[in-house]
């Protein structure tokens, strides 16, 4: 990675477009899981890249390169968010046939439920969520990336845990009334 960046701040696009193809796929879904919307979360990812592009020089290529990109990503997608005069719909990419969840290579039919109920929890427990178990961030670095207390990290995540827990519960309990 560190040769990719240092090709990236010598103005190498090719080497650009490598970083791009490598982490747009999952910047989309995770954009998409805060944003609730396809189109504003393709527009926070391209955003974000191209603050990636303008601040490459500024980021210390010692430090992991995916806390640095995904705070870029979160704080662009919150900043879309509250830039829109009303509220953005409840659209369900799951469901609604997204390009982007037919191309994952992941079976989402296996966890549809599990991926039903972590887009009904709250942001602040969701984002967390996302990060650690999708993304495979540690508290740490999920700290780095919101800007907050590893501790308020490990709470969100043991109540965004306990939520998911209870949802799925929740979800077996009505299949099995229908069984």
């Amino acid at each position: 990675m560190k040769k990719l960046i240092g090709l990236i701040k010598e103005g190498d696009k090719e080497a650009f477009k490598m970083l791009y193809d490598q982490y747009a796929e999952y910047a989309i879904r995770v954009s998409m899981t805060i944003t609730k919307n396809k189109a504003v979360a393709a527009d926070a990812v391209q955003e974000t890249f191209i603050r990636v592009y303008n601040n490459i020089d500024t980021f210390d290529e010692n430090k992991p390169f995916e806390p640095w990109l995904y705070r870029i990503l979160i704080n662009e997608c919150n900043r879309i968010l509250k830039s829109q005069s009303k509220t953005i719909p409840m659209g369900d990419y799951l469901e609604s046939g997204s390009s982007v969840v037919e191309e994952d290579s992941y079976k989402f039919e296996e966890y549809e439920e599990l991926y039903t109920a972590i887009k009904e929890l709250d942001d602040i427990n969701k984002i967390p969520i996302v990060l650690k178990y999708l993304k495979g961030f540690t508290e740490v670095e999920i700290a780095d990336i919101l800007n907050l207390n590893v501790n308020t990290i490990k709470s969100r995540l043991f109540k965004g845990r306990k939520k998911l827990k209870e949802m799925i519960e929740k979800f077996n309990e009505g299949r099995n009334q229908y069984e």
